[in-house]
């Protein structure tokens, strides 16, 4: 490790020197101690402009000034020169922007649509790399980089073209929301941050060029200037794969088509944004929020979405198999006919979500709150569902087959016509839960409380019921043949129209059970060894 670290020591410094000769070469300057792809702010003499709003407005509004004769004052060339000097070496800071804002607003000189095309110009000019490659006599970037060392301030020449962009493409987004909020101004500034997406060119990567450039001089560089000024601005089919955009704002941002895979979204905030279709297979998400977004089909397989808010947010028909969704918060959310695949959903709060006809098929789910929650038609085949609160839940037609549940509670669920073949329900909470017409054949309820349930014309084909509460429970239609109901109490069970053939009811309790002539008990095993029985069963089968 020692020897790396030295390693490592060397080429540094070796850079370093390299760049500084290539300086001097080029200016004809000597260049001590400046080191162009080092960002210094800790001393005095480094320390970046800070912008006044009025000083930032002047400059705004002389950029769309007339002259005597009607034509712009200040020409494309004095206002390249212009933004560099003016925004070069500052960090435009969200409450500066705010301020001028509503000063520009409240100003009579004020001309949006003007000053963004001008702008925007700029821009798509500084992102094709138009100043910072042209010759040394017309280098915008380098001139500013050659006053502020005269100045002694250390700064190089790519942070200097970095600051410089990154401060236009944020006067850019807030030109952009202010125009959205106006109808008189919402179709003539529309800004699109990657470039504007057409049938040739469905996905734009001009933003992800912006972000790797200026995170080249520091990692996160990006974010920590522009994040938070991308909230309600314009990402359709921007190509942002393996962006860094931790903790960015991108809330009521529209993202539709957008391409995240494998991005670092890690406590972003994306409430209410527009991911409609998007590629987010592999994005960190861990933290984020997306509390109320809209990621109908969205493609979230293999991402990581623990401890994230998506409480409320449309979901529905969005693939999230094999993603992380440990500790979220999806409360209320939407996802219907989602596929959540071997999904991590452990200790989530799915507290009234819907996930209606989802693919649940083995997800994790331990610890879950699904407390009334809507997972009718869904497919919880083989899921663990240990320890999970199915309080109250609609599982209407749910396939929960070889699903395991041992210590969920699903007192009060809805199971009608479910289907919980070979499922390990032994020791579960069913009071009051509704099972009529469902399919346990072959399940393990041994020791469930099941007392006051409904399981009326359901299929209990060698079902194990041993021990098993079922006290006041309607077993009414229902086909036990070959169950297991030895020590199970049946008390004031309501067994009509049941067929019981083959059941074992060895010390089964049978008191007050409600029965009728209908009721088939053909080679029921150990009945005589059951208690309670009444006396008229008894003597109708001839036990007496």
């Amino acid at each position: 490790m020692v020897l790396l670290y030295k390693v490592w020591k060397r080429l540094i410094t070796y850079v370093r020197r390299t760049e500084e000769q290539e300086i001097s070469n080029l200016t004809g300057l000597e260049v001590k101690g400046v080191f162009p792809l080092v960002k210094i702010n800790n001393t005095q003499n480094n320390l970046r402009e800070l912008l006044s709003p009025e000083q930032l407005q002047q400059s705004l509004e002389e950029w769309t000034k007339n002259n005597d004769s009607l034509s712009i004052k200040i020409s494309d060339r004095q206002l390249d020169e212009n933004i560099y000097d003016l925004l070069g070496n500052t960090a435009l800071k969200i409450e500066v922007v705010q301020a001028v804002m509503q000063r520009l607003v409240a100003s009579k000189d004020f001309r949006p649509v003007l000053l963004f095309q001008r702008l925007e110009d700029f821009y798509r000019r500084w992102c094709e790399g138009v100043f910072i490659d042209a010759a040394p006599s017309e280098n915008l970037p380098q001139k500013k980089m050659l006053q502020l060392q005269a100045q002694n301030i250390a700064i190089g020449l790519r942070q200097v073209d970095i600051n410089t962009g990154l401060n236009v493409l944020i006067l850019l987004l807030e030109l952009h929301r202010y125009a959205q909020e106006r109808d008189d101004l919402k179709a003539q500034i529309i800004f699109y941050p990657s470039g504007q997406r057409h049938k040739d060119n469905f996905f734009t990567s001009q933003l992800l060029r912006v972000i790797n450039y200026s995170d080249a001089i520091e990692i996160g560089n990006f974010c920590s200037v522009v994040g938070e000024f991308l909230q309600g601005s314009n990402f359709s089919g921007a190509y942002l794969g393996d962006a860094n955009l931790t903790g960015a704002n991108f809330s009521a941002a529209n993202l539709n088509a957008a391409n995240l895979g494998d991005a670092n979204l890690s406590g972003a905030n994306l409430s209410g944004a527009n991911l409609r279709c998007t590629d987010l297979s592999s994005a960190n998400l861990s933290g984020a929020n997306l509390a109320g977004a809209d990621l109908y089909r969205a493609d979230l397989s293999h991402a990581d979405l623990s401890s994230a808010n998506l409480s409320g947010a449309d979901l529905s028909h969005a693939n999230l198999s094999s993603a992380n969704l440990r500790d979220a918060e999806l409360s209320s959310s939407y996802l219907s006919h989602a596929i959540l695949f071997a999904a991590n959903l452990s200790d989530a709060n799915l507290n009234s979500a819907n996930l209606s006809y989802a693919d649940l098929c083995r997800a994790d789910l331990s610890g879950t709150n699904l407390n009334h929650a809507d997972l009718r038609g869904s497919n919880l085949s083989d899921t663990i569902l240990f320890s999970t609160n199915l309080r109250n839940a609609i599982l209407i037609a749910a396939d929960l087959s070889y699903a395991k549940l041992n210590g969920a509670k699903l007192n009060g669920a809805n199971l009608r016509s479910a289907i919980l073949l070979g499922a390990d329900l032994g020791g579960v909470d069913l009071t009051d839960v509704i099972l009529n017409e469902a399919d346990l054949s072959g399940v393990v309820l041994n020791e469930a409380d099941l007392s006051g349930a409904d399981i009326s014309d359901a299929i209990l084909f060698g079902t194990d019921l041993s021990y098993a509460n079922l006290s006041s429970a309607n077993l009414s239609g229902s086909n036990l043949s070959g169950a297991i109901l030895s020590g199970a109490d049946l008390s004031y069970t309501n067994l009509s129209y049941a067929i019981l053939g083959g059941a074992d009811l060895s010390d089964a309790n049978l008191e007050k059970v409600t029965w009728n002539e209908n009721l088939e008990w053909e080679d029921v095993r150990g009945l005589d060894k059951a208690v309670n029985v009444p006396e008229a069963l008894k003597q109708q089968l001839g036990l007496v």
